[in-house]
């Protein structure tokens, strides 16, 4: 058995999808556990780019079983369009699996979504505007709706009535924006729920019964440990929990059935969205990360905020995912630069701070300790062992290596399904 958990250890789009594609090879399943259509993996395949918000990267592979587990929570509209838009270009679907308890997205979700952003001004969190947030609150809230409903249209329009009591009040009296009727969301929604309904099972047993015939589990993650809402830069998170622990409680697996977890990093820093970045770069070097890297959403096309790396952040991700091994990424971006910083603690005050804190802002801000590292000019897209890196990019990454006390496993060169290798 080898089940092994793929997670980003940033503030998400560290190339979760094409690491997961790549070890997918070798995997029965793969599965995605958390978060929804805010998320966006880039695979390259022979020059062909798909970018999936949903559907685990598994699916490019005619013979893994691609799950969504029961922590996702899904849009219809957007999970119908990425599958048909997978079946025009010849992807088949026949291995697709939908946890029947996992939460819907539903028309108020976005409304409320885009208008809580708007009312918020200055104070927006920055979201997607996809309806993920209002989805998990009323999951917590227990007036969620979840797959297994839609597919019976008595207890679909049960569940609307008590939903819309809430949400119509909502619109109505706090944000001045129309009610929404019953009739109207599940005419809109039929076709979608046709298109899934043959997909829909219990994904908790499916993985359990594979887990059993020791077949091979990779369970793929959405956003990064920065964004948890437990442990990222709160409240500028999502609302799930993209870490390690999130694979569990969104899928029905238990933690006894997990042997690695490989955490993806970029050999720098992104993130989208507003919050604290203490290793942002706002001048040529940020842009160059940003356009050579080509840091632009895959979901909303925002450009990428772009900074050094950040071994506090790695640290933390360590600590709190178990990570065993990271898979880092992107390290062909930096060739060409003269100097390559990496901030190893935090100045805060008088105080030097190592740890990743509660807070990031603060009157008194915590402004970067940096260690400065050569850099190199040689291109390395084309490099396919470890020996034949350069000379620097080897340093630079045994001193990552050394700061967080875990190997670099993995080391991507290039956005293609065929530049990364295993050491």
């Amino acid at each position: 058995m080898s089940n092994k958990i793929v997670v980003g250890a940033q503030w998400g789009d560290e190339g979760k999808g094409k690491i997961t594609d790549m070890l997918a090879q070798t995997a029965d399943l793969v599965v995605r556990y958390g978060g929804g259509n805010n998320a966006g993996h880039t695979v390259i395949v022979d020059d062909e780019k798909f970018e999936l918000h949903l559907i685990p990267s598994g699916i490019l592979y005619e013979d893994k079983k691609s799950v969504l587990g029961g922590g996702v929570v899904i849009d219809p509209q957007a999970m119908v369009e990425e599958m048909e838009g997978l079946e025009k270009r010849g992807i088949s679907l026949a291995n697709l699996y939908i946890s029947e308890t996992a939460h819907v997205i539903m028309p108020y979700h976005r409304m409320i979504d885009a208008l809580e952003e708007k009312r918020k001004g200055d104070n927006k969190i920055g979201t997607t505007g996809k309806g993920i947030g209002p989805c998990y609150t009323d999951k917590t809230a227990r007036r969620g709706i979840r797959i297994a409903d839609l597919l019976d249209e008595g207890r679909l329009r049960a569940k609307l009535e008590i939903a819309l009591d809430y949400h119509n009040l909502l619109l109505d009296q706090v944000y001045n924006a129309p009610k929404l009727k019953v009739d109207e969301i599940i005419k809109e929604y039929q076709p979608y729920i046709e298109k899934l309904r043959p997909y829909v099972t219990n994904t908790s047993l499916l993985l359990n019964q594979a887990n059993k015939k020791n077949q091979k589990i990779f369970f793929e993650g959405a956003q990064g440990t920065l964004l948890d809402i437990d442990y990222g830069t709160y409240p500028f998170v999502t609302s799930s929990n993209p870490t390690a622990g999130g694979v569990c409680t969104g899928t029905g697996i238990g933690p006894t059935t997990i042997d690695d977890v490989i955490g993806v990093t970029k050999a720098y820093l992104t993130r989208v969205g507003a919050g604290p970045f203490p290793t942002e770069l706002d001048n040529e070097w940020g842009e160059y990360l940003r356009d050579k890297g080509h840091e632009f959403g895959v979901t909303t096309g925002r450009p990428r905020r772009c900074g050094w790396l950040d071994i506090p952040i790695l640290k933390h991700a360590v600590r709190v995912n178990g990570l065993t091994e990271i898979a880092l990424t992107k390290i062909d971006v930096l060739t060409g630069m003269d100097e390559i910083k990496v901030c190893t603690a935090y100045q805060h005050g008088e105080e030097i701070v190592e740890e990743f804190p509660p807070y990031l802002e603060s009157e008194i801000p915590y402004e970067p300790v940096y260690e400065k590292w050569a850099g190199w000019e040689e291109d390395i897209t084309g490099i396919r062992e470890y020996d034949d890196l350069p000379e620097n990019a080897k340093k630079y990454i045994a001193r990552i290596e050394e700061l967080i006390g875990v190997p670099a496993k993995i080391i991507s060169v290039g956005p293609g399904r065929k530049q990364a290798f295993i050491r």
